[in-house]
């Protein structure tokens, strides 16, 4: 699934802003985008005046509409009562529903004919309550699930929860989005930002993006409602990978190993203790018909990436990211390191994963 941005009615943005920022995330090739109909905040009001000229600029830019929404906001749209028609007459294709909604209501709205898909609160579902979603009759075709945001500081979700509650969705075949936040114009009325994992309030863009994904997340949006150009380029860049991507701090200018660290790479299915080994490195060296001579070869930490040089014989080109200290080999070369932050992405190395360095 693509990536998305979030825009919220009757809050920070002008309507202009909001249009302008619609156009920059669809020429980046973002395809989504997650707004809320209920937030005490928001003016109610200007929210309905410009509700439709923000769906149709989605339209217009074939962009998915996701909308949080609640009893509430009928209110504030001025429906008599709940209705799939209304939400697909307003061009809104994903409804994320929040209180106010039965088990009931759940099934018999999975089961339409108009093309709406409904997403879960993925922070607070179990394992109980999708079987019985299943077995129930619940199409689960047209069920998605998406963590929550934490506005206030130190309430955001931790790494592992996270985790565990996206592959247990995955083992019902759900696809999973979650929030980041941007550094540009943190949302009111808290202005902290607006993330699932409480890690990424301090952490960067980049990296919280390449997080999400590494951690199997479908989905990334960002949680405020003005990210700058960069950070568009990037959850556009990033969308539909299912590699883990590492941003590591080269230690060689040589361009034949720049050019090997550049390549794609899967891990191997037998899976190391001390290292992640590749199952291309030996024969993308031997295809370059390059020669490693013997350099940096110091101890090795956690984190660091090396090559086997010459000295190692048919194991020239192999290359391994360092899982624990190894002590120096004159036969394997340091030629590049990750921060602390990318060292969390190492635990995402599976056997059989495509991963991809970015330099």
């Amino acid at each position: 699934m693509s990536n998305g941005i979030s825009i919220y009615l009757g809050l920070d943005n002008h309507l202009d802003e909001n249009i302008e920022l619609i156009k920059k995330a669809a020429n980046a090739g973002i395809k989504r985008i997650f707004t809320s109909l209920h937030i005490p905040e928001a003016d109610a009001e200007v929210l309905k005046a410009e509700l439709k000229k923000i769906l149709a600029a989605a339209k217009e830019y074939n962009m998915d509409v996701i909308s949080d929404i609640s009893p509430r906001a009928m209110k504030i749209l001025g429906f008599a009562g709940f209705s799939l028609n209304h939400f697909s007459q307003l061009g809104i294709e994903t409804l994320r529903l929040d209180d106010g909604f039965t088990f009931d209501d759940i099934i018999t709205m999975s089961n339409n004919d108009l093309g709406i898909k409904l997403q879960l609160n993925a922070s607070t579902i179990t394992k109980d309550f999708l079987e019985n979603l299943k077995e129930a009759g619940t199409d689960m075709s047209n069920i998605e699930a998406m963590h929550n945001f934490f506005p206030r500081e130190n309430t955001g979700l931790s790494e592992e929860f996270v985790y565990k509650k996206t592959r247990l969705l995955h083992e019902y075949d759900i696809k999973v989005s979650a929030f980041i936040p941007s550094f540009n114009r943190p949302r009111s009325p808290i202005f902290a930002g607006l993330p699932t994992l409480e890690l990424h309030r301090k952490t960067s863009f980049d990296f919280s993006l390449r997080h999400l994904l590494a951690m199997g997340i479908d989905s990334v949006f960002v949680g405020d409602s003005l990210p700058n150009d960069k950070e568009i380029w990037l959850l556009g860049s990033f969308s539909d990978t299912d590699a883990v991507l590492l941003r590591p701090a080269p230690w060689t200018v040589d361009d034949d190993i720049i050019k090997l660290l550049k390549m794609p790479y899967t891990t191997r299915p037998d899976e190391a203790r001390d290292v992640i080994r590749t199952q291309e490195s030996r024969r993308y060296a031997r295809d370059s018909a390059i020669s490693i001579k013997s350099d940096n070869c110091g101890p090795r930490n956690a984190g660091y990436v090396t090559l086997d040089n010459e000295n190692y014989g048919r194991y020239q080109g192999e290359l391994q990211i360092i899982k624990e200290y190894l002590p120096p080999d004159h036969r394997v070369n340091i030629v590049a390191s990750l921060s602390n932050d990318e060292k969390l992405l190492i635990k995402y190395l599976t056997p059989g994963k495509a991963f991809k360095f970015i330099l």
